[in-house]
């Protein structure tokens, strides 16, 4: 049945069609996209590198064996650091946000008069030790960075979320080093914070490439083909696992988000805003198990290649115990005020859970157990299939038979985390309940 001429003129008033939309939004002011895209990626590639050479200063070998008194002891430091730099340096944090936001860097509005505690608070938080991704301190390092030149260039408010993310997708060109991917993430992680999607796509893009292109310029390296797996084939029973992955996945998310809530009730009844004492709380914790499982310390994404090369080593029961480990040190860490963000945290724990499986279940691929799950937890957390697809694609070197393996996780998990928010909402729940962080 033919639309009506009055509905027809009703969709074309609200929904332009995609090339009048560009040539309505694309901006006059295109140089102030890529001055914000070369600032973001000149300073994280700075920073990453400071970061980098700090690390490798202090934690040194013989700090990182098993029972090492160095390690309680430096990550009590850090901590401490931290603390301070919220007391004293006002600092923002991550305690009261979602995963997105923890990436976005947005927890708390962006004020360039923070940037100083915020500098101090993000290097004491990587260099802790702390279970917490790089993506998350360079998220709000960066949406200050961005806001400051933004102010300069006397851009309006309304227009700002679109150069922060510009911000992000350059930026994060220092971690993953791919353009299309970042591309992608900054604009799928806006949640609705700006009403012109597809201007955002194309600023995205273009600060993406502009970050790209600095990148490669300067050889650093990325983590892109962090986790290469060997190609796994389609078949039917690989369809079917990966459909099980997804329940697994949203189990996963789940799960965090429950402990996030759980860490979040203690630590405000137990410490209330007293942050330098909840800092050195989760401290003494971080310190704790990880002077008795090393491999915990950081984001993960350097231990990662130790389980990958030989699972066996460990067995599945201590790969188990030690995903669940680092999403306990997650929480701890975020909800104790640490900069930081979710991704490498859960990269690396449903990489020890798709071990496991393979392990239990060596007729599976590795490959199909570790990247499925992977990208539906991705996907679920934060609500980004598109780009977990990318992520995962990337850091795997996935071919067109895992892709689709990948997408139906993805697909698995969204339907199931979205009924579950649906069902939790239906009891009276808040987002900081069993699905905190999520979306």
């Amino acid at each position: 049945m033919p639309d009506t001429p009055a509905a027809n003129d009703g969709y074309r008033a609200e929904v332009p069609p995609p090339r009048e939309e560009l040539q309505r939004h694309i901006p006059a002011r295109l140089g102030a996209v890529v001055l914000v895209a070369l600032v973001a990626i000149l300073f994280s590639l700075a920073f990453l590198l400071l970061n980098g050479y700090l690390g490798r200063l202090i934690w040194t070998d013989q700090f990182l064996a098993p029972g090492s008194l160095a390690i309680p002891a430096l990550v009590l430091f850090f901590s401490l650091v931290v603390g301070l730099s919220r007391r004293y340096l006002r600092a923002p944090s991550a305690t009261d946000a979602g995963f997105a936001e923890m990436v976005r860097g947005d927890a708390e509005p962006p004020d360039v008069r923070q940037f100083p505690g915020a500098f101090v608070s993000s290097l004491a938080s990587l260099l802790s030790g702390a279970s917490i991704g790089p993506e998350g301190v360079l998220g709000v390092l960066v949406s200050e960075i961005s806001a400051f030149v933004r102010s300069r260039l006397k851009i309006p408010e309304s227009a700002a979320a679109g150069y922060d993310l510009a911000a992000l997708a350059s930026a994060f060109n220092g971690l993953i080093g791919g353009v299309l991917f970042t591309g992608i993430f900054a604009t799928e992680i806006q949640s609705g914070r700006t009403k012109t999607p597809l201007q955002c796509l194309v600023w995205n893009l273009i600060a993406g490439a502009v970050g790209f292109l600095i990148f490669r310029a300067t050889g650093f390296p990325s983590f892109a083909g962090m986790i290469p797996f060997p190609p796994a084939g389609l078949s039917v029973a690989f369809a079917v696992v990966a459909v099980l992955c997804g329940v697994v996945a949203t189990g996963i998310i789940l799960l965090v988000g429950a402990w996030l809530k759980t860490v979040e009730t203690v630590m405000d009844r137990v410490l209330g805003e007293r942050v330098l004492l909840r800092a050195l709380v989760a401290g003494a914790v971080i310190g704790a198990v990880c002077s008795v499982f090393p491999d915990l310390l950081f984001s993960g994404e350097s231990q990662i290649h130790d389980f990958v090369g030989n699972p066996a080593q460990y067995g599945a029961g201590m790969l188990l115990l030690l995903a669940v480990l680092k999403i306990v040190l997650f929480g701890v860490s975020i909800k104790a005020g640490y900069i930081g963000g979710p991704i490498f945290p859960i990269i690396f724990s449903c990489t020890l859970v798709g071990l496991a499986l393979n392990l239990l279940v060596p007729g599976i691929p590795a490959a199909v157990f570790v990247l499925c799950i992977m990208a539906g937890a991705l996907a679920a957390a934060m609500g980004i299939p598109l780009t977990a697809v990318l992520l995962v694609a990337l850091l795997s070197w996935a071919d067109q038979d895992m892709i689709v393996l990948l997408v139906l996780s993805i697909s698995t998990a969204l339907l199931l985390s979205a009924e579950a928010m649906k069902r939790v909402a239906g009891r009276g729940g808040t987002e900081g309940g069993a699905t905190a962080g999520t979306h």
